[in-house]
């Protein structure tokens, strides 16, 4: 408990993250690079055709991995946003404001790509289907905390303000993952549960997995280097960035 607890206090302090997080920003950014590599290669090029769907299945290594991490994104979001609302943690909300470029753009690809593989599968680009409906939500509320932040030019206020939007838009991630469940609709059902094996052999679902990684660790890797620029920013006015900028003047 006592290191967690100093974790914790020591988590509250941009100069310290800042100091521990270029490693690992780079390993991530490396790892996502080799992982995405292969997976994607290897879903698009030699795995199997799907015996009803045949080639446009594909679009699955780049759909499931993207809708996967924006949901995750927006939970990581909503979870810096409550830290901010009771511990005031200045580094929450330099996440929240990092995290929603990232997420906004994995929303807006998985809606993409939903909508290409709907087209041969469903006949048309879109439906107001309970998933892609609540995934368009998703979308909204990501654009609606990119704006608000830009509105408010006061930023304790926008912070504020973005934090509250982030917690309660969390209402909308169970609507996501159990809209299958709860509604008849078009969309298929989750590719991966952690309670069953997964319905594809593992031909087809080991490369998937690979890109789930692969765009987790590159989640990881934007999020970390848009934090060390923004603590930068930010702390722009302290001795230890002025320091630091003195003893790195390129």
């Amino acid at each position: 408990m006592g290191v967690l607890k100093e974790f914790w206090h020591r988590l509250g302090s941009p100069r310290w993250f800042y100091a521990i997080s270029g490693p690992w920003a780079v390993a991530f950014g490396l790892l996502a690079a080799a992982l995405l590599l292969v997976g994607c290669v290897w879903g698009l090029g030699f795995a199997p055709p799907d015996y009803q769907q045949g080639n446009s299945f594909r679009i699955i290594y780049v759909h499931v991995p993207t809708a996967i991490v924006a949901q995750s994104a927006y939970m990581v979001m909503g979870a810096a946003g409550l830290i901010l609302l009771v511990w005031r943690m200045k580094l929450a909300d330099m996440a929240l404001a990092c995290i929603v470029p990232f997420g906004m753009s994995m929303t807006a690809l998985a809606l993409f790509t939903g909508a290409v593989w709907g087209k041969p599968t469903w006949g048309a680009w879109w439906v107001w289907d309970a998933r892609t409906t609540s995934m368009l939500v998703l979308l909204f509320l990501y654009i609606g905390l990119y704006a608000l932040r830009q509105a408010i030019p006061r930023e304790e206020t926008a912070s504020r303000a973005c934090a509250v939007l982030a917690v309660v838009g969390m209402i909308n991630i169970p609507i996501i993952k159990y809209s299958v469940d709860w509604w008849l609709t078009l969309h298929q059902p989750a590719t991966f549960t952690l309670t069953e094996p997964p319905s594809m052999p593992p031909e087809m679902w080991l490369p998937l997995a690979l890109n789930v990684v692969g765009v987790y660790c590159l989640f990881a890797a934007n999020l970390l280097g848009r934090l060390r620029v923004e603590i930068l920013r930010r702390e722009s006015g302290t001795s230890w960035v002025q320091q630091l900028v003195r003893s790195n003047p390129a």
